[in-house]
């Protein structure tokens, strides 16, 4: 544990906290972008935006439709089984839906690259280093999702810094196991006031439409307020219709119609959610939000919600009060831990819906960046229980999930994927 200790006294180095940056030495500068686009500026949507829709009362103990999982789960089952290695700081991996059975690997400076029967390829399925601004630690390219109809259409979606830190979102096309870099179509981009709390992740919803975590802009303690400002896209979850170029706001979003609200939000209060998922079986959202320097949380969203929750921040950390009077209906989490307990920065997960470690469906698993801490979160009784399922000495960048549920984790300063595997028998 001495080396935890030493990592636990480091937050300020750490991966998604407070402001810091690595030597990599001058900024890249990225492509100009192939189309303009305003920043922070909504966009005309051809969808039409008569919605009068009204979200629901949020609730305090929301409930996801799946049986109850096992009563308990034996960690010493279970063990991590490294697949690849020699990455540059692996920060995320996804699958693309096509049957081909090969994983994504995104790399921090600008790669994503194929593992496919059992290796690395040598060749990368997308190199834009050049547009990608990677100078501090929560910077690079972040997020990859591949359209629902990729095989037909060839699209995938990715987010990264680029000049003067701002998040992108843009569109690439690819064939085989190659993107084409000269393909980018930018989606959205956002201004970010500092380097850190970018968010970064993506992901397609059960309903088709892409989601996008955003941060609150960073330094620390959201100094702007921009989680709880309806008029900002940070500290948001956003959710968007890219079948339309460059996007189209879905016209059942919680704020269509609002003259004080971006319509682009599907939910607010976030501080940075960094990793989120939808459970492939039952279509509920699982986000874990880095905390401000006490507690990190993972929150909950069920698949039947009309959208416009508020989960808190900077009203609360975790459960917690932060700053100013919170007002009723909070989302509060399904799970926090403390830094006293052990952890910095949390990093979220998946369910487990895989064909392997059947005693584990249902079970969500997520983990700490800065110590290796792995947990299980599951519903028993109406009652969200958090169990330790191991103590590793992985610096946990993300988790991932290939085509048939399994899962993965990227230990990010040592360039390594590993997939959880049952234990060999003593």
């Amino acid at each position: 544990m001495n080396r935890k200790r030493q990592l636990l006294s480091m937050i300020s180095l750490s991966f998604f906290t407070l402001i810091a940056c690595r030597a990599f030495g001058p900024t890249p500068t990225p492509l100009p972008p192939t189309q303009p686009l305003p920043t922070e500026t909504p966009l005309p949507s051809p969808l039409p935006s008569t919605s009068t829709f009204t979200p629901l009362p949020p609730s305090a103990t929301p409930a996801p439709p799946t049986p109850t999982p096992p009563a308990n789960i034996n960690p010493a089952g279970y063990m991590w089984q490294r697949i690849a290695e020699a990455l540059t700081e692996p920060v995320f991996l996804t699958h693309a839906a096509d049957g081909s059975g090969r994983v994504f690997i995104v790399e921090q400076p600008g790669v994503i690259r194929v593992w496919h029967n059992g290796q690395v390829l040598a060749e990368p399925f997308l190199d834009i280093r050049e547009r990608v601004n990677d100078s501090a630690n929560e910077q690079g390219l972040l997020g990859l999702a591949f359209h629902p109809q990729f095989t037909t259409n060839g699209w995938f979606f990715v987010n990264y810094t680029g000049a003067e830190g701002r998040t992108v979102v843009a569109r690439y096309n690819a064939q085989g196991d190659l993107a084409d870099p000269a393909s980018e179509r930018v989606v959205l981009i956002v201004d970010q006031p500092y380097p850190n709390h970018n968010g970064g992740d993506i992901a397609f919803g059960p309903d088709g439409f892409l989601y996008i975590g955003m941060g609150d802009g960073g330094s620390a303690g959201d100094p702007q307020n921009f989680a709880q400002n309806l008029q900002s896209l940070l500290g948001k979850m956003l959710r968007l219709d890219v079948d339309v170029e460059p996007y189209a706001i879905p016209p059942d979003n919680p704020f269509v119609g609002r003259d004080d609200a971006r319509p682009e939000i599907w939910s607010f209060g976030w501080r940075n959610p960094w990793r989120f998922s939808f459970d492939r079986a039952t279509g509920d959202m699982y986000v874990g939000d880095v905390g401000q320097n006490q507690l990190e949380e993972v929150s909950f969203q069920p698949a039947n919600s009309r959208g416009g929750e508020n989960y808190g921040w900077r009203f609360l950390e975790g459960t917690q009060p932060y700053e100013g009077t919170a007002p009723a209906g909070l989302i509060p989490p399904i799970a926090e831990y403390t830094h006293a307990e052990g952890g910095c920065s949390v990093t979220g997960g998946y369910v487990y819906r895989g064909a392997t470690l059947t005693e584990l469906s249902g079970v969500y698993l997520f983990g700490d960046y800065c110590t290796g801490m792995i947990w299980s979160v599951r519903l028993v009784n109406g009652v969200w229980e958090r169990q330790m399922f191991m103590d590793t000495d992985f610096v946990i960048s993300s988790f991932g999930e290939d085509e048939t549920g399994e899962i993965f984790l990227l230990n990010h300063r040592a360039g390594e994927v590993y997939q959880l595997v049952r234990a060999a028998s003593p």
